[in-house]
Parts: structure tokens; sequence; C-alpha cells
């Protein structure tokens, strides 16, 4: 069934929704898996965790206070994307450097959970 896809997607945290830019990636946090190969071929295998997260690119404006952006702690992330889904991302902050880009008034952002992220 052809449709719409990707595209259009908006980041709210907390309630405030942000400019976001260009391209964003998300892990649900769900364990990482790897194979345990023997000489005679797989084993089984380890799992280990991993952090849920959403990360991309907001735009700055004169209404953004960096300062309060780069220091939101437990927090609720939600990343809407444009084929219907909406990603969350409990007991979210803020990690990442904080820096900003001035050429195009860019800020990039990545926002880790202390659980597992969810698919509504």
């Amino acid at each position: 069934m052809a449709g719409l896809r990707a595209g259009i997607l908006y980041l709210q945290v907390n309630g405030k929704m942000y400019d976001a830019k260009g391209e964003f990636t998300y892990n649900l946090g769900k364990p990482k898996r790897t194979a345990i190969l023997g000489s005679d071929g797989p084993h089984g295998y380890s799992e280990e965790p991993q952090v849920s997260f959403i990360e991309g690119a907001i735009t700055d404006s004169s209404s953004l206070s960096l300062s309060d952006l780069v220091t939101i702690k437990d927090a609720t992330a939600t990343l809407a994307l444009a084929n219907g889904k909406a990603i969350l991302i409990p007991g979210a902050y803020y990690a990442n450097e904080g820096s900003v880009k001035t050429k195009e008034a860019e800020i990039p952002v990545r926002f880790e959970g202390t659980g597992e992220g969810q698919e509504l």
C-alpha cells in the first residue's frame, strides 16, 4: 500500500514544541543481541542494554533558551513521524554538548531516556 512514510516530523519535550530540522534517529533502547560463535557454528547470543534516545537537530530562535535546553532532565521526549507513529522516550535528559552552528542556527540535540522507549 503506497502512502506517506517519511518527511515531516515534530519534536516535543515536556509539551514544548521545538523547530525540528533534517533527519532524526531514534532507538527504543531494547537489548542489543550479539551472536556467540564457536568453531562449529552459532552457540547462542549475548544481550547488552542500550539507551533509548531521540537524536537530530533543531533551529535556534530568539525565544529558545539554550541554558534551559541543555539542563532538561526527567522529561518526556516525543518524536511524531509522518507515517503516523510517535516515539516516546520517558525520563529523558539532554545528552549533547549544547553547541550551536550559527550559519543555519542549528542546534544538534540528543535526548536519552532512563527507561525503554515506546512506539505509539
